[in-house]
C-alpha cells in the first residue's frame, strides 16, 4: 500500500494551449480570426509532454560559453542543448520572430502576439530572441539600404542557428546592446565610442547585458562624435570573417536559464550607422517599444501557464473531505487569478492590436499605443510574480518542487518587470508622454470611454484617473500610482466591453471598487465564481 500512488493529479499534458476563451476572443475582435487555425495547431503542440521536455532540458542543460578553441583562437560561440533548438525550431517556423512585419494581412501582428502567448507558456527563456528580432526590425527600416539587405532573412521561418556570414543563411537572429555596468538604463551614460572608418564606423566599448549573443546581428547604442547613436553589429561580417565580439562572460541569473545574458567587449569592432548621427536613443526606440509589448504579453502568457497549473491540480485533488475546486475558498482564489489572467490577456492583444494598425498608418493606434505600452508593461509584469506565487501555493508542496514546473514560472516571473525598463523607467515615460504627446492622453481617454455607463466603478474611476492627471503637484511621487490606476482603468474598460458580465463585474467591482483584499481570494461576495472559472480551465 505505501507504495501505491493515488490523490494526485495526472500530468497537465495533451491538451490545446490555445484553447483559452479570453486569448480566442481577443484575437478574434482584434482582427486575427483568420489565424485560429494555425494557432490551435500551435496549441495543441504547447500542450505535448515532448514540447514540456523540451523545456525542462533547456532550462536544465544551460548554456555554455566556449571563449577559445584548442589552439588559443578566439572562439566566443554559446553551446545550447539541442532542445533548446527545438524550441527555436517551432517558434522561427511559425512566424514568431521576424515574419509579422512581412505579412500583409490586417491582424498579423495580432496573430503572431497570440501565438507568441501560446508558445511561450512552454518556455520563457527562449522568447527573448524571438522577441528582439521581430523587434529589430521598424528600427531598422531607419536605415533603409539595411533594411533591403537584412529584412527579408530577419523575417524568414527558417531557423538557421550558427555564425555564418548573414548572406549566406536562410534565416537570422537579432539581438541589442544598450546598457552598460555604469548607466544601466541610463544609456546617455555610454562610454562605448564610434569612430568613422573606410567602410562604416569602429566601435569600442563594454555592454553589461547583452542578452542572446548567439544572434546574427545587433543594435547596439555608441557615443558617435554627432552623440548617441545607433547602430548595426554582425557577428559574422560579408567576407566570412569573425567581427570582433568578445564575450566575457554569461551572466549567472536568477531565471530566464535557459537563455544566455552576456557582457561582450568591442576592440575595432566593424558596425554600420541606422538612423542618424546623435539619434540613436530616437532610433532604437522603436525596437525598445515592441518588445516592451513583448513583456506585456510574456507575462500574461506566464500567468496564464500558472493559473493553468493551479486550476488543473484543483480539479484533480481532493482534501479535507472533498475536491479542492469545491472547496470555497479555493474557488474563491482560483477566480480571482483567473481575473487577473483574463485582464492581462485582454491587455496584451489589445496592444498588440494598436501596433497591427499603428504599423498600417492608423495615427490614433499610434498615440494611444505610446501611452498604453508602457502603462501595461508597468502593472502586467508587475502582476506576474503574485500570481505565479499564489499558484504555486495552491500546489502546496508540490508546486514547491521543480517537477512540478512552478519554480520555473516562478524564477522567469520578475523578470519581464526589469527588462526594457524597470517600474520607475515605464511610470516615466507615461508622464513624459503625457508632457510631449497629449494626443496620447487623448487616445487613451477615448479608449477607456467607450465603456462609459456600464459600470459605475469604472466610471467612478475614470472621472477619479482625469483628476490625479490634472494634479500637477508632485508628479514623479505620485506617478506610479497614476500609472497603476490607468492600467486597471483600461483593463477595467476592455472587460466591461467585452468580457462575460461575471468577469467584468467582479474585476471591476474588486480592483475599481475598493473592495478588494491585498491577497488574491478576497473578490467581493456575490461574485459569479463558477461563471468566471468556467472560463480558466485548461482542457
Amino acid at each position: 500500500m505505501t507504495h501505491q500512488v493515488f490523490n494526485q493529479p495526472p500530468p497537465l499534458t495533451g491538451h490545446d494551449v490555445a484553447e483559452d476563451a479570453a486569448l480566442r476572443e481577443a484575437a478574434e475582435r482584434e482582427g486575427a480570426g483568420w489565424a485560429a487555425g494555425d494557432l490551435h495547431r500551435l496549441g495543441k503542440l504547447a500542450g505535448d509532454a515532448e514540447a514540456q521536455r523540451w523545456a525542462d532540458e533547456a532550462n536544465r542543460y544551460e548554456p555554455r560559453l566556449l571563449t577559445h578553441d584548442r589552439y588559443g583562437h578566439r572562439l566566443d560561440e554559446v553551446e545550447f542543448h539541442p532542445s533548446w533548438h527545438r524550441l527555436m525550431d517551432v517558434a522561427v517556423t511559425e512566424g514568431l520572430a521576424g515574419t509579422a512585419w512581412a505579412d500583409k494581412r490586417p491582424g498579423a501582428h495580432v496573430a503572431r502576439a497570440a501565438g507568441f502567448f501560446v508558445w511561450s507558456q512552454v518556455e520563457a527563456g527562449h522568447a527573448c530572441p524571438i522577441s528582439m528580432t521581430y523587434a529589430v526590425i521598424p528600427a531598422l527600416r531607419q536605415s533603409p539600404e539595411l533594411a533591403a539587405a537584412y529584412e527579408p532573412l530577419l523575417t524568414s521561418r527558417v531557423y538557421d542557428p550558427g555564425l555564418r556570414a548573414p548572406e549566406r543563411k536562410r534565416g537570422l537572429l537579432a539581438g541589442m546592446g544598450m546598457t552598460e555596468k555604469q548607466g544601466g538604463s541610463d544609456v546617455r551614460a555610454n562610454t562605448t565610442t564610434a569612430t568613422a572608418s573606410a567602410d562604416g564606423w569602429r566601435l569600442r566599448g563594454h555592454k553589461w547585458f547583452t542578452s542572446a549573443p548567439m544572434c546574427d546581428l545587433f543594435l547596439v547604442l555608441a557615443q558617435a562624435p554627432g552623440g548617441l547613436s545607433c547602430f548595426l553589429v554582425p557577428r559574422v561580417l560579408p567576407d566570412g570573417s569573425r567581427n570582433v565580439f568578445r564575450i566575457q562572460r554569461l551572466k549567472d541569473k536568477l531565471g530566464n536559464r535557459s537563455n544566455a545574458s552576456s557582457e561582450p567587449e568591442f576592440d575595432d569592432t566593424a558596425a554600420w550607422l541606422v538612423g542618424g548621427e546623435g539619434q540613436g536613443v530616437r532610433t532604437i526606440i522603436e525596437m525598445v517599444a515592441t518588445t516592451r509589448l513583448d513583456c506585456v504579453i510574456g507575462s500574461a502568457s506566464g500567468m496564464r501557464a500558472a493559473l493553468s497549473q493551479a486550476v488543473h491540480h484543483a480539479r484533480h485533488r481532493a482534501a479535507f473531505g472533498g475536491p479542492l475546486m469545491e472547496k470555497a475558498a479555493m474557488r474563491n482564489v482560483l477566480a480571482d487569478l483567473a481575473l487577473e489572467s483574463e485582464a492581462a490577456t485582454a491587455l496584451a492583444m489589445r496592444l498588440a492590436g494598436a501596433l497591427d494598425r499603428a504599423s498600417r498608418g492608423d495615427s490614433a493606434e499610434q498615440a494611444f499605443r505610446r501611452l498604453a505600452v508602457p502603462a501595461g508593461k508597468f502593472w502586467v509584469c508587475k502582476r506576474q510574480p503574485a500570481v505565479v506565487g499564489e499558484a504555486l501555493e495552491c500546489l502546496g508542496g508540490n508546486g514547491y518542487v521543480e517537477d512540478s514546473g512552478l519554480p520555473r514560472l516562478y524564477r522567469d516571473a520578475p523578470l519581464n518587470s526589469i527588462w526594457e525598463g524597470s517600474g520607475n523607467v515605464q511610470a516615466l515615460d507615461v508622464l513624459r508622454a503625457l508632457h510631449r504627446s497629449p494626443e496620447s492622453a487623448e487616445a487613451f481617454f477615448a479608449e477607456v470611454g467607450a465603456a462609459g455607463g456600464a459600470d459605475r466603478h469604472l466610471d467612478t474611476a475614470i472621472t477619479d484617473l482625469r483628476e490625479r492627471l490634472a494634479d500637477p503637484s508632485d508628479p514623479e511621487v505620485r506617478a506610479r500610482r497614476v500609472v497603476e490606476r490607468m492600467a486597471l482603468v483600461l483593463q477595467g474598460s476592455l472587460l466591461v466591453r467585452y468580457a462575460p458580465a461575471a468577469v467584468a463585474d467582479a474585476f471591476c467591482a474588486s480592483r475599481l471598487g475598493g473592495d478588494w483584499g491585498q491577497t488574491f481570494g478576497t473578490l467581493p461576495a456575490g461574485a459569479d465564481i463558477s461563471a468566471i472559472l468556467e472560463r480558466a480551465a485548461p482542457t
